[in-house]
């Protein structure tokens, strides 16, 4: 693997609080997508008391090259206590924001929109104040099933693009460019009062003029919130990391996002899909809805 640049170096976290948060989720026997998908940002979202929750996991029914959430155990059946017991980890961590993701459960009818819908419920009738941010999968393109997860009215829709569409094949073999920009799109016009949101990762191989053209193919559709961050290899069985972007580089995405009207860019080396999410809040009194 790749020696990485200092610019990626991270603190080392609290590991009081983080033990703390820990606890919780395995008093609860939750899964995060921060400890599944090795997040280099664990200790400070953990020591932050922040956590996004990974639903119908851990186990993923297709194998994306640069993930690691375990894919090759077989998917089990929902657990109909699990919404409620996410509800109770966020009124225990009293978090004001809260990140649901999923793997994904191709192997389920409806993608998993149900359960989605149950954990908001859940979570809405624990801590009403509580903003909540589902980011899902692409649902087979299922429309009917992300009518399902939009009719329970969640804050924040997140749909991950991952990468330029060129290297769709090579980064997500299951998935499809156009069905992602589709997923966002219908979205946006289901749910007008909803914000809808994507990542991109960086150091594929990809060029900057892909770059931009894939947020100006998201801004196009309709998409409020982008986050763009470094891929970061996570064992030598995934996709090798092909460059490691400076800093500088994200400043330069940033303000051309903001140039093509995304209400907010999170562009750096660390940065990923659900890293300090919870600033939409801020988002939400300044672009009300």
């Amino acid at each position: 693997m790749t020696v990485k640049p200092q610019w990626l170096r991270v603190k080392a976290p609290q590991w009081e609080r983080v033990g703390n948060v820990k606890e919780i989720l395995r008093d609860l026997s939750l899964n995060t997508v921060c400890e599944e998908a090795s997040c280099p940002n664990i200790g400070e979202c953990f020591n932050a008391g922040t956590a996004t929750f990974l639903i119908m996991g851990p186990a993923c029914t297709r194998a994306c090259p640069y993930c690691d959430i375990d894919f090759e155990k077989k998917p089990q059946p929902l657990d109909p206590t699990e919404p409620e017991r996410l509800a109770q980890a966020v009124q225990r961590l009293k978090l004001n924001h809260v990140v649901i993701t999923s793997v994904n459960r191709d192997d389920l009818p409806d993608g998993g929109a149900s359960a989605f819908v149950e954990c908001i419920q859940a979570v809405r009738s624990t801590m009403p104040d509580t903003t909540i941010e589902v980011l899902i999968p692409d649902l087979c393109g299922n429309w009917q099933a992300l009518e399902i997860i939009l009719a329970a009215r969640p804050d924040v829709l997140n749909h991950n693009t991952e990468t330029v569409k060129r290297l769709y094949r090579k980064v997500r073999p299951q998935a499809k460019y156009d069905r992602t920009l589709e997923l966002l799109q219908r979205s946006r016009q289901l749910a007008p009062g909803v914000y809808t949101k994507s990542g991109i990762m960086v150091g594929l191989g990809e060029t900057d003029s892909e770059i931009r053209e894939a947020m100006q193919d998201l801004r196009a559709v309709g998409c409020d919130i982008l986050t763009v961050g470094q891929y970061l290899q996570p064992t030598q069985k995934h996709l090798n990391v092909e460059n490691f972007v400076p800093p500088e580089q994200f400043d330069a995405w940033r303000e051309f996002g903001e140039s093509l009207g995304f209400l907010q860019v999170v562009a750096s080396p660390l940065t990923r899909s659900s890293y300090h999410a919870e600033q939409v809040r801020e988002l939400m009194k300044l672009y009300p809805r």
